[in-house]
């Protein structure tokens, strides 16, 4: 069930992130002729009111298409409703609109978390391991969603970010050395042996950790205190999920090693699923805000890959040659379908089943 439960955020994630561009046209009277969530040939298609709805066999994103994309649509090149017939600022707010409901959503998300379960008391010592990669590091100690990380190798840590900061610092500094980690779990301590992979000379474990949070909360004194614990925490995540995707720029090697696909994510989903509803919260945040920001990064295919076509035609003072475009694209829809289908692959084998299964 958790499983099926991080799918369907996946999918309603994508739907979002569709629909705001899909609202964002509509509401200015650009024509739209197709709402597709998926790419390849159609599995489940409906016409209605000229837009064409439709499911389709590769579920790795989807799209919304104009009619001046095909070139038997039948309507006029120089239709004022037609999107390449719209100002800038126009085409520009249709081609951010993916981006802005992600992040939107996250927002609510969060804002919808904080009201129902409350503020979360100061937290306790120590940090938090809220999810983990199989096959990495912290997979082969044992560390499991849920434990506690007092110290390391005597050292106790504080509370809240600084523990957090101070356990990846120690970690980075220690690529293949032996850690010993106090770890608490259900109430029972313990010591744990961590050997931190070396990525280009820094310490990797494959884990996600936050500050630890007892779980208990109170109920917010006002809704104001509600939207600041909220926005807070959304910041934190989105300046967290900005600084990984510098790091594609600044420390390739490492950095790619760590890119999850879609078994990751749904992976990484179903751990934090068996934390509860607050945990599904998260996840749904955190992946709407990486869709979010994924799709701002001018890569061909991508939202900021068009609003970087958008500006190049607002300085030149005419679009980008059409086939020079197209290239861009089908170039960059292959590089995305082969990059997914290897991390689909690599993840895959990492699963904890498939090793069982095939005696990894």
């Amino acid at each position: 069930m958790n499983v099926l439960a991080a799918v369907a955020v996946l999918g309603l994630l994508i739907i979002v992130h569709e629909a705001g561009h899909f609202f964002a046209a509509t509401c200015q009277g650009i024509r739209v002729n197709g709402f597709s969530i998926g790419f390849g040939p159609a599995l489940i298609k409906r016409q209605r009111r000229g837009v064409t709805y439709a499911i389709r066999a590769l579920p790795l994103g989807g799209f919304v298409s104009f009619p001046e994309d095909g070139d038997e649509s039948g309507i006029a090149k120089d239709d004022p409703d037609l999107s390449q017939n719209r100002p800038l600022p126009q085409r520009a707010f249709v081609i951010a609109a993916g981006v802005i409901a992600n992040l939107l959503l996250a927002w609510i998300v969060l804002v919808g978390q904080v009201s129902i379960s409350g503020l979360p008391e100061d937290p306790a010592p120590g940090v938090m391991v809220v999810a983990i990669q199989s096959g990495e590091a912290a997979s082969q100690a044992g560390l499991a969603p849920g434990d506690q990380i007092l110290g390391i190798n005597g050292q106790k840590f504080g509370a809240g970010q600084d523990a957090v900061e101070t356990m990846v610092a120690l970690i980075k500094a220690a690529p293949e050395q032996p850690l010993q980690l106090q770890r608490k779990r259900a109430n029972e301590l313990g010591e744990v042996t961590l050997m931190p992979a070396d990525r280009q000379g820094e310490g990797r474990i494959g884990a996600q950790l936050q500050a630890n949070v007892s779980g208990k909360t109170r109920p917010a004194n006002n809704p104001l205190e509600v939207i600041s614990k909220a926005s807070a925490e959304f910041s934190n995540l989105l300046r967290g999920t900005v600084k990984g995707y510098a790091g594609l720029v600044t420390d390739f090697g490492s950095t790619a090693k760590q890119m999850g696909g879609p078994v990751k994510i749904v992976e990484m989903g179903s751990q934090l699923a068996n934390q509860g509803g607050s945990g599904l919260a998260m996840f749904t945040a955190l992946i709407s805000i990486n869709l979010g920001v994924l799709n701002a990064l001018p890569i061909p295919l991508l939202d900021g890959w068009q609003m970087l076509m958008l500006i190049v035609e607002g300085i030149r003072g005419k679009p980008i040659p059409e086939r020079f475009q197209l290239a861009f694209m089908q170039s960059g829809f292959l590089l995305f379908i082969g990059l997914s289908i290897l991390l689909i692959v690599r993840d895959t084998t990492q699963l904890t089943l498939f090793q069982q299964l095939f005696g990894r």
